[in-house]
């Protein structure tokens, strides 16, 4: 229900708002440009104000007649109203987010000057623990020969709560206008600075007060820029004979250029070592690659912005540069994203710049992984000209080519390794790939490869496991000790040592990785089992005590609960072990690769060949032997080159000969 309680509360919020909104008037040659001038002066957005025309403008007839638009701006009432509830919320509603202000004490101060035939008074408040302004100190400024009237309850009032910045009468005096001061305006011939020369007052004169400062700004047609503060400081402390600014044009504000917002550190020099949680900085990781995967925002172009427009103290328009536009330096393997103007990167790799273009570079090359390039990490391939020395890692997303040798280090690629001159690997050397291992010769090392391993010279003491075949060609082809496995082919031509003195064993028929896991399972099962009869002969001398006595003391009551709850996890975990070994055990039996054994030169006794877990150890020289699987058993065939895998198609790029 409308009641006129309800009418009249509407009212007086609307009243509250058009207080607040500020108008002012402009004159320009079309509307825009005046819409233009206001949002300047009101330090707002075009679409934010509202106008009401009170001079149409005419652009006449061949430049004669013309007449300007002159029209009322101001904001619109909503702009307001949120413009004030930002503020209140800023004032009064952040007090948790915003820091407490340190008060700092300082005195109140007040001032005197004499405007027409009035005594005029300005009082400042104290802030913190500063001091009150002394009434008497006011009086005593306010008594001159010259005074006439003083007003002392207007005084002890404007000491008591202050004078809210302005000042207020207290008194008259004896005005002599020969004596009022002299004030000249002055605009500089650009009109883009107004100045005032005030010459003093003498003897009972009047000062220059803030409104006639205004008045003769207005007269002489300064509408823009006038510095409100400048002029409350000068009417309070006053400066004479000497040009002093009031008014000064409201510059322009040039847009500003577009630029590359970079996600990446473009100087390399900047990147740092890794550091550990405790400070310690790790040598071996320098950090120096920038590693990116397809897809990931590289850097973005931040768009010109445009320029703001000002105003001279007349009120012409000056015009603001708007930014530059530039054009995104984009490189090899990087393109834009949807919006245009985000590069995101196509292939892993690398990010850099290159001669100013951002660049996802897939292949990163090193004469050679030491103290000076570190370990490195790198989503794309590497490319070694010479040694990765002992104790440092490649890691690479794409493959690893090493032109010379490998010591006693981890080589992980997502793609083949190349080896040129092979694997020294110190009994702690691991190399690991999806896809294919290539090298010379493998010595003292572990290598896991998903395909194949491929070896022109020796394996000798190593751990080498293929899920396809390990072949070992060339003059002096040869495994010597160590354990290899590979689901379908091990081939060389010499197999284990002369004398025995080394154990070598191959296996083939099944999945290398099932095969260690099962191992793995049936070891971790035996250790549970010697586990549990401990447990259960504990168990069973805690029940005879308490068969006899009828109840144990709680300690051991705990220690009964404790191993019974104990064995009933390794039970558990037995019996999913159970499971996971006969899935296994079945997989193994239905796998269709039998699998087998070539040598084209000598097998020495002590060699020791499983195919399909049925174990052939042999125990005189062999020459020129197969070993394969049939009828539940490992059979010696002669040796057919034309059964052995000859040829395996090498990595893009790479020869394999």
């Amino acid at each position: 229900m409308v009641t006129l309680e309800s009418i009249r509360s509407e009212m007086e919020k609307r009243l509250g708002i058009d207080r607040e909104i500020h108008t002012i008037e402009v004159i320009a040659d079309s509307i825009d440009e005046c819409l233009q001038d206001a949002s300047v002066q009101l330090d707002t957005k075009v679409q934010n104000l509202e106008y009401e025309v009170e001079q149409k403008g005419s652009p006449g007839v061949l430049g004669l007649a013309k007449k300007p638009w002159k029209i009322r701006v101001y904001e619109n009432p909503e702009t307001v109203r949120l413009k004030k509830k930002t503020e209140d919320e800023l004032l009064f509603g952040g007090e948790q987010a915003v820091e407490e202000v340190k008060i700092v004490d300082k005195d109140g101060y007040y001032y005197i000057h004499r405007f027409g035939p009035d005594i005029c008074l300005k009082v400042t408040l104290p802030v913190g623990s500063g001091k009150n302004v002394s009434e008497k100190d006011v009086l005593s400024s306010v008594k001159r020969p010259d005074t006439l009237t003083i007003d002392e309850e207007a005084i002890k009032k404007a000491c008591r709560s202050g004078t809210n910045g302005g000042y207020v009468e207290v008194g008259t005096y004896e005005r002599v206008p020969a004596g009022d001061a002299i004030m000249s305006v002055d605009v500089s011939s650009d009109e883009m600075l107004v100045t005032i020369t005030v010459s003093p007052p003498t003897a009972s004169g009047s000062e220059i007060s803030i409104d006639q400062i205004k008045r003769s700004l207005t007269t002489q047609g300064v509408v823009a820029g006038v510095e409100d503060d400048k002029i409350i400081e000068f009417v309070d402390n006053p400066v004479y004979n000497a040009p002093y600014e009031v008014a000064a044009a409201v510059q322009p504000i040039h847009g500003r250029d577009a630029y590359i917002a970079y996600n990446f550190e473009t100087d390399r020099s900047k990147l740092k070592l890794k550091e550990s949680e405790s400070g310690q900085v790790d040598f071996k990781e320098l950090n120096l690659i920038q590693n990116v995967v397809a897809g990931q925002p590289l850097a973005q172009k931040m768009l010109p912005q445009r320029g703001k427009g000002g105003k001279t103290v007349f009120g012409r328009y000056l015009e603001a540069k708007n930014g530059k536009d530039i054009n995104i330096p984009l490189g090899q393997n990087v393109k834009l994203d949807a919006d245009g103007r985000t590069v995101i990167a196509e292939k892993n790799g690398q990010v850099l710049l290159v001669n100013g273009r951002i660049t996802v570079e897939e292949v990163i090359e090193y004469p050679g992984i030491n103290i000076k390039s570190g370990n490195v990490t790198f989503m794309g391939t590497v490319i070694v000209r010479g040694n990765v020395e002992d104790g440092f890692d490649v890691k690479a997303n794409g493959n690893i080519e090493v032109y010379g040798s490998v010591g006693n280090c981890r080589l992980e690629a997502e793609g083949d390794i190349v080896i040129s001159q092979g694997v020294m690997g110190r009994d702690e050397g691991y190399i690991s790939s999806p896809k294919s291992v290539w090298a010379r010769f493998i010595q003292n090392a572990k290598v896991e490869a998903g395909d194949y391993v491929v070896v022109n010279d020796n394996i000798m003491n190593s751990e080498v496991s293929a899920m396809k075949k390990i072949l070992v060609r060339g003059k002096r082809a040869q495994i010597i000790g160590g354990h290899l496995f590979a689901t379908e082919e091990i081939s060389a031509k010499n197999i284990g040592s002369p004398g025995g003195g080394t154990e070598t064993v191959l296996e083939v028929g099944f999945d290398p990785k099932a095969k260690q896991r099962l191992i793995e399972l049936q070891e971790m099962q035996s250790n549970s089992m010697k586990q549990l009869e401990d447990i259960d002969l504990n168990i069973a001398t805690l029940e005879n005590q308490m068969k006899i006595r009828r109840s144990l003391p709680k300690e051991k009551e705990e220690t009964l609960g404790k191993l019974r709850a104990q064995k009933a996890e390794i039970e558990q975990s037995c019996d999913e072990w159970s499971e996971e070994i006969n899935s296994i055990q079945a997989r193994v039996r239905e796998l269709k690769v039998v699998g087998k054994v070539n040598a084209s030169g000598t097998v020495y006794a002590g060699t020791k060949i499983f195919v399909r877990d049925e174990k052939d150890e042999v125990k005189s020289d062999v020459k020129a032997c197969c070993f394969y699987y049939e009828n539940g058993f490992v059979r010696r065939g002669k040796y057919n080159a034309d059964e052995v895998t000859q040829n395996v198609e090498g990595p893009d790029g790479y020869t394999t000969d």
